[in-house]
């Protein structure tokens, strides 16, 4: 099967996924919400329109942002293991939500400017490490700078967990790295649009533009691209879009890092096609946990710890099977 075909398949895989997503649930009755029971049930129809449609949304999104910033990461740092995790763009989220929960009152707004900023903080970090290190390529030194920064974050973030309240504010800071969508409101989605839909343009307009960056800057700058400009505009959508969504949803691990390499197994190397593929595989991926997350228990399973086992999980299948590689 073509790359576009494949495409097209995922296309209406998602818009299937997205369709069934609306209907699944525990309320009025488990699992299932019947059609009949959003035009006879108020309170149903009140859910799902006020809750679960923009719940459902955000799910999409956050696996789209993820799925694209972690390719975007590993083709410019031409390293297929780094993601926002790797370099310290999670952990600086993390403890910028934590400085506004515990130092800055913990409002919302707060919160989320802080683990923007941090998480931004953290990229930048680890890219002026790896070029102060002295030995190794760029690969090595960029995963021993982000694992540093990495440390330094989670560090920080414990001792803020130390000194949080154990009754008010520790609770919302261990909810918030657990990650879930279960405070999502229509509110909330549309304050992270104006960042999320500008950053996921970029970064879909210049797909191609990273079969150029993956290169050596000598091969790039020859072959008509700017490096240093582009790959900064790239890794700013990047970060930015991944931020905004990580404030909201919280850490939600190993999209960003195992999606990447299942679109390249899929549809090959180029990025024209990679891109597109990592999001609609990410945003199947994300529905899919939440769906299962929101489900199947009458407690909700917090959406990172299943993402975080089913992407493991993979990531081990995909290393040790033998019919199976990594590919950058």
């Amino acid at each position: 099967m073509t790359s576009i075909r494949l495409t097209w398949l995922l296309m209406a895989l998602v818009v299937v996924t997205l369709a069934i997503s609306f209907f699944m649930g525990r309320y009025p009755t488990p699992y299932f919400t019947s059609p009949a029971a959003l035009v006879n049930d108020l309170m149903a129809r009140s859910l799902v329109l006020n809750l679960r449609v923009p719940r459902i949304l955000t799910a999409f999104l956050l696996g789209i942002v993820l799925s694209a910033s972690g390719t975007v990461f590993q083709l410019v740092f031409r390293n297929p293991l780094v993601d926002s995790g790797f370099l310290g763009v999670s952990p600086g989220a993390a403890f910028g939500a934590s400085v506004a929960i515990v130092l800055l009152g913990g409002r919302s707004a707060t919160i989320q400017l802080c683990a923007a900023g941090f998480a931004m903080l953290g990229l930048l970090g680890s890219a002026f490490l790896a070029r102060q290190v002295r030995f190794g390529d760029w690969t090595l030194r960029l995963v021993l700078a982000g694992i540093a920064v990495s440390a330094l974050y989670t560090s920080a973030t414990g001792v803020l967990k130390y000194m949080a309240d154990p009754v008010r504010q520790l609770p919302d800071i261990t909810f918030w790295m657990l990650g879930g969508l279960w405070a999502i409101t229509w509110r909330d989605l549309l304050q992270i649009l104006p960042v999320v839909i500008p950053s996921l343009t970029v970064i879909y307009l210049m797909r191609w533009r990273l079969n150029l960056l993956s290169m050596r800057d000598e091969t790039a700058f020859s072959l008509g691209a700017t490096p240093g400009r582009e790959r900064f505009v790239l890794l700013l959508a990047a970060t930015a879009s991944a931020a905004a969504l990580v404030s909201k949803c919280g850490q939600v691990g190993w999209v960003g890092l195992i999606i990447p390499h299942i679109a390249r197994r899929l549809l090959g190397s180029d990025a024209r096609h990679v891109v597109p593929g990592s999001m609609l595989l990410g945003s199947l991926f994300v529905l899919w946990c939440d769906d299962v997350a929101r489900t199947v228990l009458t407690g909700e399973i917090p959406l990172g710890i299943l993402t975080s086992f089913v992407g493991a999980a993979f990531f081990l299948t995909m290393l040790t099977h033998r019919r199976v590689g990594v590919q950058r």
